[in-house]
């Protein structure tokens, strides 16, 4: 790993660390792409019990399997629904002001957000030209 790989995985960590919903201190489950696929983070998620649906990349695959390991429990109909979240993030990124973050305040950046899911909203469903 280089050293910005390390530097990017302490981020990913830290970030899953501080993520609270609701009153549960963690998230049940996780989520992401193959980029997501360190040691680092398959340590967080078994050391907190979150369930990790993150594919294995190629080189992890082939030491596994030349190492005589188990494959890590992954479902690819779980995965799938991650589409979802990917297909809405890009449509919020077409948004100037919500991609390039332009609010300071992470409370402001998310009313801006708000904001844009209600115009969105509200021209699907409270349009006249039906």
């Amino acid at each position: 790993m280089t050293a910005g790989q390390i530097n990017e995985c302490t981020e990913a960590v830290a970030l899953l660390a501080s993520v609270r919903i609701g009153t549960r201190r963690r998230p049940r489950l996780v989520l992401g792409d193959r980029a997501y696929s360190t040691g680092a983070i398959r340590r967080w998620a078994r050391a907190h019990h979150v369930r990790l649906l993150v594919p294995e990349r190629r080189d992890q695959l082939a030491w596994r399997v030349r190492h005589g390991r188990r494959a890590c429990a992954f479902d690819p109909a779980l995965y799938r629904a991650r589409n979802v979240v990917e297909r809405a993030v890009g449509w919020l990124k077409r948004w100037r002001r919500v991609a390039t973050r332009a609010e300071k305040l992470a409370i402001t950046y998310r009313a801006a957000i708000c904001l844009v899911l209600a115009a969105r909203y509200a021209a699907r469903y409270f349009s006249d030209t039906t």
